[in-house]
């Protein structure tokens, strides 16, 4: 886990390029995989999972809680578990997430119903800025206890329930309340149910699959319902490449010319592909072959070529399905003919940064004109976009999607692009720069502490 700061600077145009190359493991399934892996009874094998710092914290946090893990060889973990309710720790014992929203909400789902916990929850900054209403609200319906009351960001104090009881529960957009809100079911007394009206991320319920604990009605609304005090079978899981972290090579390509590439192992999850839909639809040529399933997730090889997207018309009904790749779409918006219109996108604010915010900031820097409203983001294109005399700077942005996006935009452009707390990136894409040197692009690393 990187401790240093580093600054990367683009300053040069990318050429043509056609590669194959393998997408750093999705960082959702790694760290689910190693948080049910964790409390189910027996050995859980884990391989190629992601090692970016956000993952590293989870397995962190999870070794403080008493967990043994076991790690094979790069990628490949064990996981000794010992059944629901098996964490154990020292009073007030301290779980740092650094970045990982993942990680803090879904363990905190299962230390809330866990018996006799009483820790510590804190992250870096930028998690820290991140508003913890949500799950502490679900997690104090289970009995669970906050400290300080009725504060909302980390550090906070979680007291785990005496008698936790199953409750009842609408599901928003979030699915990492919705995993949370499943974990904790899974120890408590009863039945959990969970009404879903927007079907989101469904990594949990599908590792859960082979489980008698879990049963899911599907319809137009999901109904989940989870049997509590049922052990959880050991799972064994290859860890698939992240979509979305994919995206942002395929909008490298998409938009520069004679280029191709295939994106490898990548899973393509419905819940996660909103970003090919998307563009697909705007006349990019993204194409899945070789279609299978792996450990229970539908994994393709990406085929993408350039292309002549359209101006992008984004409603609210893809939001679930790509908020990840917002960023890197607001980029591909200012170089596209037109006015490209982002609706429904107010749940922006509550990721590592105001991403929608922060990307017109940046490409305010290049001449490119944004309109921002609360829910809505227009970006008015410039296909023939001079970068002459231009730069980028950004600076204070621990957002990993916002400095992938800004790192692809210059590629595309040759604008100069000055990009400090480049170490966010590692957090999920470890080997981003990497495959951007294999891709032909250019680039400049400085350790700046």
């Amino acid at each position: 886990m990187p401790k240093a700061g580093y600054s990367v600077t683009f300053n040069k145009k990318i050429s043509g390029f056609n590669r194959s190359v393998n997408i750093d493991s999705d960082k959702s399934i790694s760290q689910r995989s190693f948080i049910i892996g964790s409390i189910s009874e027996g050995v859980s094998k884990v391989s190629n999972a992601l090692e970016g710092t956000d993952s590293l914290a989870v397995i962190a946090c999870l070794r403080k809680l008493g967990v043994e893990i076991n790690k094979i060889k790069k990628g490949k973990y064990e996981f000794l578990g010992k059944g629901l309710g098996s964490f154990h720790c020292k009073k007030n014992t301290v779980l740092d997430f650094s970045n990982s929203g993942t990680g803090a909400r879904l363990i905190q789902g299962c230390c809330a119903t866990n018996p006799n916990i009483q820790v510590k929850l804190t992250g870096d900054k930028s998690l820290s800025k991140r508003s913890m209403k949500k799950i502490i609200k679900v997690m104090e319906e289970f009995g669970a206890e906050y400290f300080p009351k009725n504060k909302f960001h980390f550090p906070l104090t979680l007291v785990s329930s005496e008698l936790p009881v199953g409750i009842k529960h609408v599901a928003g957009i979030s699915s990492q309340i919705k995993s949370a809100t499943i974990l904790a079911g899974l120890n408590a007394f009863g039945k959990t149910t969970i009404i879903e009206k927007i079907k989101s991320r469904d990594h949990t319920e599908r590792m859960l699959k082979h489980n008698s604990a879990i049963k899911i009605k599907k319809g137009e609304k999901n109904i989940i319902e989870i049997k509590g005090k049922k052990a959880l079978e050991p799972i064994n899981i290859s860890v698939p490449g992240d979509p979305s972290t994919a995206s942002f090579y395929a909008a490298l390509c998409l938009l520069n010319k004679d280029s191709k590439i295939i994106l490898k192992r990548v899973h393509i999850n419905p819940t996660r592909i909103g970003f090919f839909n998307i563009i697909r639809k705007h006349n990019g040529k993204i194409s899945f072959k070789n279609k299978r399933i792996e450990s229970n997730e539908i994994v393709a090889d990406v085929h993408v070529k350039s292309s002549k997207i359209k101006k992008l018309k984004i409603g609210g009904k893809f939001f679930v399905s790509c908020q990840d790749e917002y960023p890197i779409m607001f980029a591909m918006a200012a170089l596209l003919p037109g006015t490209s219109t982002f609706s429904k996108i107010a749940d922006l604010s509550n990721k590592e940064s105001s991403r929608a915010h922060e990307m017109k900031k940046i490409l305010n820097q290049i001449g490119i004109r944004c309109k921002l409203s609360k829910n809505e983001m227009k970006v008015y294109g410039d296909p023939n976009l001079s970068v002459h005399g231009k730069k980028i700077r950004v600076s204070g942005v621990l957002d990993h999607r916002i400095l992938m996006s800004v790192s692809i935009l210059s590629l595309l452009t040759g604008v100069k692009a000055n990009l400090k707390n480049f170490e966010q990136v590692y957090s999920s894409c470890p080997n981003f720069l990497s495959t951007i040197s294999s891709l032909g692009g250019k680039f400049e690393i400085k350790k700046t502490s």
